[in-house]
């Protein structure tokens, strides 16, 4: 049965989990406080489980930023730790790996996306349960209700918030990070480039042509005060680690650390919902960057609860009963990412050596099965499956997004 359903946030986790919805024939509308959608941060890594909902929702990616091969991970010392074999990963995951522009990502999942679905400059400033779905109010004072209504606003939910669930805690760390245009920073496109020290750490992730995705990582904490000129803090603690990381550190200003740092937090997993309310992507999980999960977890979230929807029994909706079920079914798998996500990184060399000892086999075997058993992969290879098949009679495809063109 067709729902009309709200949507928080016009973030890559919004528009992901609408264009599942409408693609499943659901009445969605996605409000969003800002004047027009547009994503900000840098770039971010798909891995195989969110190219995969990707697929699924009929994201056309090619050309898309950049493939990856490998990861590479040595110590401040240049000890190499590992190589991560992607490509290995990927023949056992079905679905490649990339870094990609987060603007590029979000411009992706709008291609053919139906704009009048989208209301901009409606600042959600409260929502509640009613009997018969959720409503969403707004600062102008106009309302919106339907059959039920999902927060994917982000780390400072407004819906987290309003539904009582308490707000993420900073870690202490920060990221210094960006998307720098840069010709020959690093050897091989293909390759990235993890390099961790004792008292902090960072990435040089190829994005697509000469784009890199860099980061440097350091403590953080409620009363951090900013340097005057923060280049001259990330080259005194960075500089020398290796010759790519001293190539970007010569071409970074502190105008390319205007609106860095940014801190790391994490959210206490939300409890159960109650009624036609629930939350997606970073406003029910933030975690700190360290897997690179954030979006991949959204993606996942998405699928789930697509699926959760689309199993309602006919003739008979039960949409808190299917709310409670994703919220169920992603709990230990996203809790077991987030732990994995927040261990501690930065470690001396003495810490760090044992895990030279094990072989690039090992390390890729251990991750790739961690994704595996954290991706509900069983669930996906059955939905790409039915929507593989999912054909109008005549033998052509379903119109984009489930709606009329």
């Amino acid at each position: 049965m067709p729902l009309r359903i709200l949507v928080v946030g016009a973030g890559v986790s919004g528009i992901s989990v609408a264009r599942g919805l409408l693609r499943d024939g659901h009445d969605v509308t996605v409000f969003d406080q800002r004047p027009q959608v547009q994503a900000g941060g840098g770039a971010v890594t798909i891995w195989s489980n969110g190219a995969t909902v990707l697929r699924q929702l009929g994201v056309d990616m090619d050309g898309a930023g950049q493939l990856l091969s490998s990861v590479r991970v040595s110590t401040s010392h240049r000890r190499r730790l590992a190589t991560l074999d992607v490509a290995a990963m990927v023949n056992r995951l079905g679905a490649p790996v990339r870094m990609v522009a987060r603007r590029v990502l979000l411009e992706r999942l709008l291609s053919g996306f139906p704009v009048e679905r989208i209301r901009c400059e409606a600042r959600a400033v409260n929502v509640s349960r009613t009997p018969t779905g959720a409503q969403v109010e707004f600062a102008d004072g106009s309302h919106a209700q339907g059959d039920l209504l999902i927060g994917a606003d982000g780390l400072h939910s407004m819906v987290r918030h309003a539904v009582g669930e308490p707000d993420a805690q900073p870690t202490g760390w920060c990221s210094w990070q960006g998307l720098v245009t840069l010709a020959d920073a690093v050897d091989d496109p293909h390759v990235a480039q993890v390099i961790i020290g004792e008292h902090g750490n960072l990435g040089l992730w190829p994005a697509g042509g000469a784009d890199l995705q860099w980061w440097f990582d350091l403590p953080w904490s409620r009363d951090f005060v900013r340097p005057e000129h923060p280049i001259d803090e990330i080259r005194s603690g960075f500089a020398g680690w290796s010759a790519g990381v001293d190539r970007v550190l010569a071409a970074l200003t502190d105008d390319h650390l205007a609106h860095s740092p940014y801190p790391h937090f994490r959210h206490r997993l939300p409890r159960p919902g109650r009624g036609a309310l629930t939350l997606l992507g970073d406003a029910a999980h933030t975690m700190p960057p360290t897997l690179a999960q954030g979006t991949n977890q959204a993606l996942l979230d998405t699928m789930v609860l697509c699926r959760a929807l689309s199993e309602l029994p006919a003739g008979r909706v039960d949409v808190p009963g299917a709310l409670r079920w994703y919220e169920k079914t992603r709990r230990r798998k996203v809790a077991a990412v987030s732990r994995v996500a927040s261990l501690q990184v930065c470690h001396g060399e003495s810490v760090l050596r044992p895990a030279s000892l094990l072989s690039d086999r090992l390390h890729t075997w251990a991750l790739t099965t961690f994704l595996h058993c954290t991706s509900h992969h069983r669930l996906a290879t059955e939905i790409s499956r039915k929507l593989a098949v999912a054909v109008l009679p005549s033998g052509t495809s379903r119109p984009a997004l489930g709606v009329t063109p």
